[in-house]
């Protein structure tokens, strides 16, 4: 059987399908599965155990399209699996010329308009997305629910330079600080509170992780920790997977570096206010979620329009608690 998987992005997103290409691999271990990404997130995907072939598509133009359509014509798949549910994805799904083009119901698709491209519909009636779309995968005949995420073992250099500035033996916490939507960005000095009493009550290193274009907020809560935590060197989506392994404890807003920890197996505190934790945030049961989404009334906007910003309302104190609550957990690192 040769299967086409359909996940074009975000970071995030990607993360929450690795699962279900698992549990085909599992179920079909003679088969060929190929996953279709948007070249921007190709990183991530060229990690995940399984995948036979990473076909990236520039959807920004349509010779990237076109281009796309043609490698995935050459191979005649039997099924291609849209697991995003925007109508681009159905499209590349249908173009792909599948056989058997399966997505969501349209009770379950984020773009109705993608229903008319598929040629079977899966039930993806579960409360968390990574449940979604191992339960859509019972169209291929796969009712498997294990919640596995097979990533390669790749050599990070940002591990030895880590170890190299804060010692080779010292136990550490990653804090990700930074989010694409400003409404999920706990603030900057509360992340430094947080970090001082990582040092101070945990005895951990708090080290702040940064990507492209958040290098002067990772300085800020370096400097908002009155010296406490230390500035992660530059990573990429490898490095921050290598670092998470390494690391006690992980701590970050609902963005793409958090979901990258929680498939690496790092023990995890999350910190949610617009988007709801039962759908995206950590799966295993030790992990903490520090939550204002009840409270808040600017659900899944990027930025907030009420008064009274949902966050603003997450004292360190609070955070705190829960981080001792995590690392005295069973199965933590602390």
């Amino acid at each position: 059987m040769t299967v086409l998987i359909v996940r074009l992005g975000a970071l995030g997103d990607i993360v929450h399908a690795i699962p279900a290409v698992a549990a085909l691999r599992r179920a079909y271990p003679g088969a060929r599965i190929d996953w279709l990404v948007d070249l921007r997130h190709r990183a991530i995907v060229d990690l995940v155990d399984g995948v036979d072939r990473v076909v990236a598509v520039d959807s920004r133009s349509l010779a990237g399209w076109t281009h796309a359509v043609r490698e995935l014509r050459a191979v005649r798949y039997d099924v291609a699996i849209d697991l995003q549910g925007l109508l681009k994805s159905a499209v590349l799904a249908r173009a792909s010329g599948a056989g058997k083009v399966i997505g969501f119901s349209i009770f379950h698709l984020r773009e109705k308009a993608a229903r008319p491209f598929y040629s079977e519909v899966g039930d993806g009636d579960e409360a968390h997305v990574v449940r979604q779309n191992l339960r859509l995968l019972a169209a291929v005949g796969v009712n498997d629910r294990a919640m596995a995420f097979p990533l390669k073992e790749i050599a990070s250099p940002a591990v030895p330079a880590l170890r190299a500035q804060i010692g080779a033996a010292a136990r550490f916490a990653l804090i990700n600080a930074g989010a694409a939507w400003p409404n999920k960005r706990w603030p900057a000095a509360r992340f430094g509170e947080l970090a001082a009493f990582l040092r101070e009550a945990c005895g951990l290193v708090p080290v702040v992780l940064w990507g492209p274009g958040e290098e002067p907020l990772a300085d800020e809560v370096v400097a908002a920790s009155g010296g406490a935590a230390v500035k992660a060197p530059p990573t990429g989506i490898a490095d921050v997977v290598a670092l998470a392994r390494e690391a006690a404890l992980f701590v970050s807003g609902d963005t793409g570096p958090l979901h990258l920890a929680v498939a690496a197996g790092a023990p995890i505190v999350s910190i949610f206010g617009p988007t709801n934790p039962a759908r995206n945030g950590p799966i295993a049961p030790d992990d903490i979620v520090a939550s204002r989404y009840e409270a808040c009334a600017c659900h899944y906007d990027r930025r907030c329009h009420e008064q009274v910003w949902c966050l603003s309302t997450l004292a360190a104190a609070e955070v705190c608690a829960a981080v001792q609550r995590r690392i005295g957990a069973r199965g933590g690192r602390g």
